[in-house]
């Protein structure tokens, strides 16, 4: 498994990734309101590594103190390839999303021994929210027409949190 600090939303925009998973799910694409973990909240993972120390979680209590984040969850996008994809919402990587995002980086790179995964590092990093994976090719076009997922919605990033996708726990931030 892996671990990942990740960016989370306010009850608005959380509520509207949550309307958009369902309508999804209702016209039969498999989103994320088919996860029931307490753990599956809308976010936008800033960094993951095979393994991060505990102590990470004080190291990045400064950052916290920058939030909150305006942000735009703008264009969908699709991930992957093959018979099926993931569909995203991109995150626009505003200037000050990217500060944050270096901030992390920098700071939890003494906490990952294996480093941090290529897709994460600066200038690879793709900010998003993920809305379903797996969806057929087949069944793009109906995601896409579903109202609401190509509309930009305001948003507003107020809380990080670590997950420790090895013990299944989550350790907020702050």
């Amino acid at each position: 498994m892996v671990h990942s600090v990740e960016l989370l939303f306010d009850a608005e925009t959380d509520a509207a990734v949550r309307r958009l998973w369902d309508d999804l799910s209702d016209n039969g694409i498999r989103s994320l309101a088919g996860h029931r973990s307490e753990s599956n909240m809308p976010h936008v993972t800033v960094t993951v590594a095979e393994d991060m120390d505990d102590a990470v979680d004080e190291a990045l209590r400064p950052v916290v103190k920058g939030l909150p984040l305006g942000c735009v969850l703008g264009a969908p996008m699709l991930f992957g390839r093959g018979r099926a994809v993931t569909l995203v919402r991109l995150v626009v990587p505003s200037a000050k999303l990217l500060e944050l995002h270096a901030a992390v980086h920098r700071i939890c790179l003494p906490h990952m021994a294996g480093g941090v995964l290529p897709h994460a590092e600066p200038r690879q990093w793709t900010p998003h929210v993920t809305l379903a994976r797996r969806v057929p090719l087949e069944l793009v076009p109906v995601a896409l027409a579903v109202p609401g997922v190509t509309d930009d919605i305001a948003a507003s990033a107020t809380a990080l949190r670590h997950w420790d996708g090895n013990a299944k726990v989550v350790h907020p931030i702050g």
